[in-house]
């Protein structure tokens, strides 16, 4: 997608990615209307969150250093996905937004 149009589903894929809070919002909304650019972008928050309770139960339970690595790297995911969702671009982080659209097929 161009960065002149502007798809349907923007806002909701933007509000997916405020806490995971918005992804529940979203996924509520976009269940009436069913858009997929927004859908993509809710399962790719949906692996992210997961990815995040990862990084803070190996940081509570199993190695704190290795949990901060994690949770820079969630992090980081996260802010390349919302940017992503801003300039009208699909998921794209490589090799897990393929899978994140495999796994959460329960999303559409």
């Amino acid at each position: 997608m161009n960065k002149a149009s502007n798809p349907k589903g923007k806002n909701l894929a933007i509000v997916a990615y405020i806490t995971f809070i918005g992804m529940f919002i979203a996924y509520t909304i976009n269940r009436d209307k069913k858009d997929a650019f927004a859908t993509a972008h809710i399962k790719n928050m949906c692996g992210l969150v997961f990815g995040l309770l990862i990084a803070q139960t190996t940081q509570g339970y199993i190695n704190q250093e290795l949990g901060d690595v994690l949770w820079y790297v969630a992090f980081s995911l996260w802010l390349y996905s919302l940017i992503s969702a801003v300039f009208n671009k699909e998921p794209n982080i490589p090799f897990l937004s393929k899978k994140f659209q495999e796994w959460f097929t329960f999303l559409d």
